[in-house]
């Protein structure tokens, strides 16, 4: 993958350093020209700790200037996302208070809209969304594993050894998004599509690398995966049911067929063994886990707002 098209000052700026690995200190002293500018440049400075660029030097990983604009950059998305979630009080049975905080919220759909009304354009447009995430499907929670006690470590690594195809690559569920992509006649590299990636698609995938690279977010990172696989199973089915209606190849219905099953399973994982476990042995961080979860649900929501716009529609 080659480094994204800028989107402002300070991405070009950025970009241009990181391409031609001349960093200079003045990058510290730019703002960014809006929501795109600064989620764009953040995003590709989290990308260096992923996969990274063909046209990038690999040694600007640790470089203290790009990190400098990096953790200005966090800690402006981590103020905007602590100042949207509201105090929660999960009560004293903290799995019961948590699945009840992540059922009772409502937001558009855009997979009922998949489901109903969408046209193959449209889902062209999602999927080629949908990739920036799904093409490293699990990687951010990687990060989390060296950060947990034992009994939580060994409960998310069960999650996350389905997630990697149970040690067979060819079921890996970022391979498996990858053959339906390549099937429905779309790119299946890794970041094929980052430069017509919405906002919003920028957000949702820096909020995952933000919690879970900061060892103190570890909570977040885990009551967004909770909110993320309580909610992946119905809109799941609702996606496979939408691709069956406009003709999409099976290879792209079976990604979402193995996610209505594997998350119905994944979200008791994630939500009683891990989130749960953490919070038993620290009390103090039910707060985060709830950041963590309200981040999903919101930055979704947020998506699909977008989205339905975007196209015109109107969530069924």
């Amino acid at each position: 993958m080659l480094a994204p098209k800028a989107r402002g000052s300070l991405s070009e700026q950025v970009l241009a350093a990181l391409t031609s690995g001349q960093v200079s200190p003045t990058l510290r002293d730019v703002e960014p020209d809006g929501p795109e500018d600064a989620q764009v440049t953040l995003w590709s400075l989290y990308e260096l700790h992923y996969r990274g660029f063909e046209d990038v030097d690999d040694t600007l990983e640790w470089h203290p200037d790009l990190l400098a604009v990096r953790a200005g950059l966090e800690a402006e998305l981590e103020a905007d996302l602590r100042e949207r979630c509201p105090e929660v009080d999960l009560g004293d049975d903290f799995a019961a208070g948590l699945f009840s905080f992540i059922e009772q919220h409502d937001g558009p759909s855009v997979a009922r809209f998949v489901q109903r009304d969408a046209t193959h354009e449209q889902v062209m447009d999602l999927l080629r969304w949908r990739s920036i995430y799904h093409l490293k499907e699990s990687d951010p929670q990687a990060w989390v594993v060296p950060r947990l006690s034992p009994g939580p470590k060994a409960a998310l690594m069960e999650l996350q050894y389905d997630e990697f195809g149970n040690g067979d690559p060819q079921l890996l569920h970022a391979h498996l998004f990858a053959q339906g992509l390549a099937a429905s006649g779309l790119r299946p590299d890794y970041g094929a599509y980052i430069d017509e990636a919405p906002v919003e698609v920028l957000e949702e995938n820096n909020a995952m690398s933000l919690f879970a690279l900061h060892r103190r977010l570890r909570a977040a990172s885990l009551g967004h995966l909770a909110a993320f696989e309580a909610t992946s199973s119905g809109p799941s089915r609702r996606m496979s049911r939408g691709l069956s209606r406009l003709g999409f190849p099976a290879e792209m219905s079976a990604y979402y067929d193995e996610h209505v099953e594997a998350d119905a399973v994944h979200e008791q994982l994630a939500v009683r063994t891990i989130a749960g476990a953490v919070v038993a042995e620290d009390p103090s961080l039910v707060q985060d886990v709830v950041l963590g979860a309200f981040t999903c649900l919101d930055l979704e929501d947020r998506f699909a707002e977008a989205a339905l716009a975007r196209w015109g529609a109107v969530d069924a």
